[in-house]
């Protein structure tokens, strides 16, 4: 199983608007294989940042997703990242 999880920044004026780009992404990732999760949400105290939250039962069906990345105008709208793709070996009960 692995976790992407970071944040992305935008220009807080456009953060909705980038946001609202994402539903359908979102959407195709919940019904994806392999997708366990797949969450990005605005900031509740930073207005320009993005948070992302991502569980996929492997790195194949993470890719196999991907495909060629996000679109252009997401990619443009994006002015810093910091996601990080996390391996976890196992799971412990609360």
């Amino acid at each position: 199983m692995l976790i992407v999880a970071g944040s992305l920044y935008v220009d807080p004026a456009g953060r909705e608007a980038y946001l609202t780009s994402c539903l359908e992404t979102v959407r195709q990732a919940r019904s994806a294989q392999g997708c366990i999760d797949f969450a990005i949400s605005p900031d509740m105290v930073e207005p320009g940042r993005i948070n992302v939250y991502e569980r996929w039962e492997s790195a194949e069906e993470l890719l196999a997703f991907r495909g060629s990345g996000p679109a252009e105008e997401q990619t443009v709208a994006i002015r810093g990242a910091e996601v990080h793709r996390y391996l976890i070996s196992a799971i412990e009960a609360p």
